[in-house]
């Protein structure tokens, strides 16, 4: 029996397609089993129908869903319900989805603060108004999918990779729930850790860490314990895949949190301003606290400030 499989994307940069395809000769194994009846990054697919006659948005009916993207304006949105009411099982895919991802960040502002700063420049006048005819009407802010609808799977990265795709989606076909990832970046970090208390403040990574590019990784002390701010403690593991060693510390740099928090419900910024005042080390010693929801501001997470009166 074929199992089919529609894939939409929202607000978002089709990392999560990418990865998709990324699968190489697995996807050819997937297809035998597998029918894609909707795909835009692959396949033409009108959302009002071939001649483009309908009144609104129709998909195709689909044993899984999946959706990269978070929501940000009314298409996202009705494209969202759409495709939760024509699929039996949806998917987040990528944390975009998962948690809001970059696109997130414009939640420290709102909306008029944005559109002021695109179509304004110092050196012409402030617009009357700004474009609109034609145009899907903004959300107030940048939604994660479960916060406008109901999510089966969640399945973060920025974007997520191919092996926990294949891996995800050869269970649902086999009728068993997937098994994802529970740990921290720390908990299959390989490096060298010689004890809590020793780092006292944070460095900007303006220089190089110490370590030896030609040698194993567990010789490598711990970016976090040489001052580097790293988001391993309260990130989500998986970026490896099947091979479980964390993407960004191979390549000697720290974690910047891009699998959103362990927990589906976690709050990055608050878990490492705990974890480092926990440790004794100066919070105070960040340039900032933003980013450390640079990849999860959905949820609430990141609003804009509060005006004096």
């Amino acid at each position: 029996m074929t199992v089919r499989v529609a894939s939409e994307w929202l607000n978002s940069c089709s990392g999560c397609e990418i990865s998709i395809i990324d699968l190489g000769e697995r996807l050819l194994d997937l297809l035998k089993l597998v029918d894609f009846v909707h795909i835009p990054a692959l396949m033409d697919s009108k959302y009002l129908g071939q001649k483009g006659d309908g009144k609104h948005i129709s998909l195709p009916d689909a044993d899984v869903g999946l959706i990269s993207g978070g929501i940000r304006n009314a298409e996202h949105l009705e494209v969202a319900e759409e495709m939760r009411k024509k699929c039996k099982i949806i998917i987040a895919l990528g944390t975009c989805a998962t948690h809001g991802g970059i696109p997130a960040l414009c939640n420290s502002y709102s909306n008029n603060e944005i559109l002021e700063r695109y179509y304004s420049t110092e050196t012409t006048d402030k617009p009357d108004a700004f474009p609109s005819e034609g145009l899907p009407e903004l959300e107030e802010r940048c939604f994660a999918l479960d916060e406008k609808i109901n999510v089966d799977l969640h399945l973060p990265g920025c974007p997520p990779h191919p092996d926990q795709i294949f891996s995800a989606l050869v269970a649902l076909l086999e009728g068993k729930p997937p098994v994802l990832p529970s740990k921290s970046v720390c908990d299959t970090c390989p490096t060298i850790r010689e004890g809590k208390g020793q780092l006292k403040k944070l460095r900007r990574f303006l220089q190089e860490p110490v370590c030896n590019p030609d040698e194993p990784l567990d010789q490598m002390r711990c970016l976090l314990e040489q001052g580097v701010l790293c988001m391993g403690p309260v990130t989500k593991a998986g970026c490896g895949g099947d091979q479980r060693i964390p993407r960004c510390i191979s390549a000697r740099v720290p974690c910047r949190g891009c699998y959103g928090p362990v927990r589906q419900d976690g709050n990055q910024m608050t878990d490492m301003l705990n974890a480092l005042a926990s440790n004794g080390v100066d919070v105070d010693s960040l340039s900032e606290y933003p980013s450390l929801l640079r990849f999860s501001g959905a949820h609430g997470r990141l609003r804009p400030p509060r005006k004096e009166a």
